[in-house]
């Protein structure tokens, strides 16, 4: 039996990454393998189960886990860079994991030494963490009303959560909840656990495949251990908002280079609109050179910029000073600013390229617009630029949030 075949709770070994050239390697290599039948996968809605399995295998799921618990401790630089290259093979299989790597920084900044040793181990064991963060219905995007009820030595949850990317591939749920004092917190929640629902009901027209659905906590039991201080995060300096807005800069830059490398082999191929002769040519068009090098030097930038943004989310990482966390935050909101416009640019530019042969379902380029404008919705990027101005106009520092 191969490793994509295998379902999702056989024991296999899973691979520990030693460094970041490693996981560099380790990435591009399944970013060919995933990349195969990725537009098959979007166009069918077949979740990604065997891909997933062997993506988690791989060892880089645990890449982020610090080196004093086992793992490589990989640099942000490189942590968004496997992000991107995934996400340039498959928008939605790079999003997947974004809420794992986001749930493993609170446990790194805010998690008791024991609970890091546990969950960490976890991780490197080839377990995969899912999210159940964001709500319908609430009075704003950080309202929740999920609760978390003590039960003797430990807690019931209660509540309906949605955009729960990765829960339904999921061995724990990272999920947020309204303690008895008002405070939240953040369950680690064992996806067997009774009385918890994982619902594929996600329907979005782009990242078809995330499986971004609903999770129902029906009375269901979490033991103290398993609870990490989740608002204290936000309370102080810390990296937890910058690190997940990064990984979606990065998914945004991968799922642009996507379109523009899609939109090349187009435009090169075609010897009619509408044949593939698989012979590039030159092209000499003024127009359709004009805009392949806007698009260029727009991505090569926003790839600059995710560069520049895991080195200053690195630097925030090694003293979370008040300056340094700022300074990430704004860097990071910069990458992500940019990727958003180069990510739905570069897909729209694929339509005028290729014309209607573009929105033929056997060719699936249709679907890097899509994959980009499903995703760059997560959180305004509007408030990013009026951040960013407000930091280097009035020297004032972003909020602390996850949504900047």
């Amino acid at each position: 039996m191969s490793l994509q075949s295998l379902p999702r709770d056989t024991q296999v070994v899973t691979a520990i990454i030693k460094d970041d050239a490693q996981a560099l390697a380790v990435a591009r290599a399944l970013a060919e393998s995933f990349k195969q039948e990725s537009a098959v996968r979007d166009r069918e809605r077949r979740l990604p189960h065997a891909e997933l399995e062997q993506f988690s295998r791989s060892g880089l799921w645990g890449i982020s886990v610090p080196k004093a618990f086992g793992g490589a401790g990989v640099s942000n630089v490189t942590l968004a860079e496997v992000v991107r290259i995934i996400s340039a093979a498959d928008g939605s299989l790079g999003q997947i994991p974004q809420n794992h790597f986001y749930a493993l920084e609170v446990l790194r900044v805010n998690g008791s030494p024991e609970q890091q040793k546990r969950l960490y181990a976890e991780v490197l064991a080839g377990q995969r963490f899912g999210n159940a963060l964001a709500e319908l219905g609430t009075r704003n995007a950080h309202d929740r009303t999920t609760r978390l009820s003590r039960d003797g030595d430990g807690w019931r949850i209660n509540g309906r959560k949605f955009y729960a990317t990765g829960a339904i591939y999921a061995q724990r749920i990272p999920t947020s909840v309204i303690a008895d004092d008002g405070v939240q917190q953040l369950a680690f929640v064992p996806a067997n656990a009774a009385g918890l629902s994982v619902i594929d009901d996600w329907s979005g027209f782009g990242q078809r495949t995330t499986g971004s659905g609903s999770v129902v906590f029906d009375n269901v039991y979490v033991s103290d251990e398993d609870v990490v201080p989740f608002q204290t995060a936000f309370e102080r300096p810390t990296t937890v908002g910058p690190l997940a807005q990064i990984l979606h800069a990065a998914i945004d830059t991968g799922i642009a280079r996507a379109a523009y490398e899609d939109a090349l082999h187009f435009v090169r191929t075609r010897t009619r609109p509408w044949i593939d002769s698989g012979i590039e040519k030159a092209v000499d068009d003024p127009l359709t050179l004009h805009s392949f090098g806007k698009l260029g030097i727009r991505l090569h930038a926003a790839e600059a910029l995710l560069e520049r943004s895991g080195e200053c989310l690195d630097r925030a990482q090694a003293d979370s000073s008040a300056q340094n966390v700022a300074a990430a935050s704004i860097a990071v909101a910069e990458a992500r600013a940019i990727s958003t416009e180069i990510s739905l640019a570069a897909g729209s530019t694929l339509f005028e390229l290729a014309g209607s042969q573009s929105t033929l379902a056997e060719h699936g380029l249709d679907r890097h617009w899509r994959n980009a404008r499903v995703h760059t919705l997560h959180d305004p990027v509007r408030w990013k630029y009026h951040a960013i101005g407000n930091f280097y106009l009035n020297d004032v520092n972003p909020p602390r949030r996850g949504t900047i």
